[in-house]
């Protein structure tokens, strides 16, 4: 499957393009021309799909969706993101789009019925709510929300009513914008049964059409990836595995977790299935923010491309891009001409080179894993597929490593040079990839 054989990129559309904070439902803004005016950025890195975050009609941060159908006038119109889709396809680019099925603002039309209308409206069976309560914003009625959110309603998707306006939209989606996949915000709150829903739903527009779920705690969710339900979930546990480990120059820690999940052994939770990959997202740390060593910023980013799963690169990390989670996140989603694009050319040139090995290599889209030696400071292992046997090499140290990986020769495919797999020298604060020849 394509999704499978490439890079990902992540956008947050309201923070990429500068949009205001909130929506005052006033007049349209035009800002999908800076994502369009940065494709052949996208296409020079060498990434296959866009991940975009919420882009429809909202209140605020863009999960409070007031409009499943319109596209958030912070951004532009319909016919313009429309366009926009066009264009990434164009360049080889899939788009995925950020599903939010779990809750809604405030002022999603049949809410405000609700408001409005109180128990003569049927969408009342929409919401879980009860009439002989109150909440913060004195609606006279409590309700079900996110987390402790009332800006987030939460939906009753067992309504039949509110299944087929959703799913008309995922049709409307496809239709209209031809995109690819989905990511379910949320997922580890939606029942299972609606992810068959879901699937069905997709299956007629779109046979390769991508499901992902943005799940935070994975051990208990392998049974969810199957053909009738997801093809991925976030892998939050290596994307904590990787900072952690090399922040604390503990490699035991992420390869414990690799193990854990993708090894041969009986017990793997996740051995041949592919989990969506990243060190930094909209929600997290920039990986160059939570790197105590910058030093380390190779070997980090070699863990993201060749660990089993999907990479995925949050926009602007590429120019090693800064942000904490100060300001309600908003320095996590700075506005692209914000960012310092000359900051560390270097790395900008070492994710090329590492978008094209993982497009170039099935080892390292569909290869099993093998640890090969480990210390703290050091790891290699190994991904194998169809003949093909690609090594993964990481030195924390301050020095040279020399370690033994096996019999023969091999290539580093990140410099092109032939070494010796059974004297390898691994340079310091270094990450590199090696194939078996």
């Amino acid at each position: 499957m394509w999704f499978n054989e490439g890079t990902f990129y992540q956008i947050y559309p309201l923070g990429y393009c500068g949009a205001e904070r909130v929506n005052d439902f006033g007049e349209t803004r035009h800002r999908f021309h800076k994502i369009e005016e940065n494709i052949p950025h996208l296409k020079e890195l060498g990434i296959s799909a866009v991940l975009f975050n919420p882009l429809f009609e909202s209140c605020t941060h863009g999960y409070d969706t007031v409009d499943f159908y319109s596209v958030d006038r912070r951004l532009g119109t319909n016919a313009e993101f429309k366009a926009l889709v066009q264009k990434l396809h164009d360049n080889g680019i899939k788009v995925v789009l950020d599903g939010v099925f779990n809750h809604v603002g405030r002022e999603f039309a049949p809410f405000k019925a609700v408001r409005q209308e109180r128990e003569n409206t049927f969408y009342k069976f929409w919401f879980n709510i009860n009439f002989n309560s109150n909440n913060n914003y004195n609606d006279g009625f409590s309700y079900e929300n996110w987390e402790g959110h009332n800006e987030l309603v939460k939906l009753k998707l067992d309504n039949w009513d509110l299944q087929k306006y959703l799913m008309d939209a995922v049709r409307f989606w496809i239709d209209e914008f031809d995109i690819d996949g989905l990511r379910l915000d949320v997922s580890y709150l939606l029942p299972e049964w609606f992810f068959e829903l879901l699937r069905r739903t997709v299956q007629e527009k779109k046979p390769e059409f991508f499901l992902m779920g943005e799940v935070i705690h994975i051990g208990n969710f392998a049974k969810n990836i199957t053909p009738e339900r997801l093809d991925s979930i976030t892998n939050y546990e290596c994307f904590k595995g990787m900072v952690s480990s090399v922040n604390s120059d503990n490699l035991f820690e992420i390869e414990y977790s690799l193990t854990r999940l993708f090894s041969s052994v009986h017990w793997a939770l996740y051995s041949g299935k592919r989990l969506f990959n990243f060190v930094d997202n909209h929600d997290v740390l920039r990986a160059y923010t939570a790197l105590k060593n910058k030093a380390n910023v190779f070997a980090l980013y070699t863990l993201l491309f060749t660990v089993p799963g999907i990479p995925c690169l949050y926009y602007g990390s590429e120019y090693a891009a800064e942000g904490d989670k100060s300001d309600s996140d908003y320095r996590l989603r700075p506005f692209i001409d914000d960012l310092d694009k000359n900051k560390h050319p270097e790395l900008l040139a070492f994710l090329q080179k590492l978008c094209a090995l993982r497009k170039d290599s099935r080892a390292l889209a569909y290869g099993n894993y093998e640890k090969v030696y480990l210390q703290n400071r050091n790891l290699v292992f190994s991904r194998s597929y169809e003949g093909e046997k690609v090594y993964a090499c990481i030195n924390l140290d301050d020095a040279p490593v020399t370690v033994h990986i096996g019999e023969g020769e091999g290539v580093n495919l990140l410099q092109g040079e032939r070494v010796n797999l059974s004297c390898v020298t691994l340079p310091p604060h270094s990450g590199f990839i090696l194939r078996a020849q």
